[in-house]
């Protein structure tokens, strides 16, 4: 399957895979920086309130991406909200566990915006909805970064 996905052709040195952090769902995408593109990939649910490991691990393997870009909500003044902490924690496991460069990317709004793409510009049923939310939100925090990256490369 991971071989016929036109998106492992390129160069797997500039792919990297983005995280929409949440206690309920993880979303994940993909991007590659020489086309600075992200897709959606898919939603992880956690397993007793913790990061579906398991699942993380094999999109690590499948895509062995660069880094890891997580994205991080805080207040609109800057200070943490109450799931900023356990998203830090998340950017820490990733790291530890997986031995790759973990970036984070500011978050605010994007599952909101990711809401009102789906619900009003495209007319997604709220259970439809539910189900990929995380994930659009993942594509536009990896989005975010590989826009920024393009313009001030690591």
């Amino acid at each position: 399957m991971a071989n016929s996905d036109p998106l492992l052709q390129h160069n797997r040195g500039d792919t990297y895979l983005g995280f929409d952090f949440g206690t309920k769902k993880i979303g994940i995408a993909v991007g590659q920086t020489a086309t600075v593109t992200a897709s959606a990939l898919q939603t992880l649910r956690s397993v007793n309130q913790a990061p579906d490991w398991s699942g993380i691990c094999k999109l690590i393997q499948e895509w062995q991406p660069a880094g890891l870009v997580v994205g991080i909500s805080r207040q609109h003044d800057g200070t943490d909200n109450p799931v900023t902490p356990r998203m830090l924690k998340f950017c820490r496991q990733l790291e530890g566990r997986y031995q790759l460069p973990v970036y984070q990317q500011d978050e605010t709004l994007s599952t909101f915006e990711a809401k009102q793409l789906l619900f009003d510009d495209v007319s997604v049923s709220a259970t439809k909805l539910w189900a990929v939310q995380d994930q659009l939100a993942a594509q536009l925090i990896l989005q975010t970064w590989l826009n920024h990256h393009a313009q001030h490369p690591i």
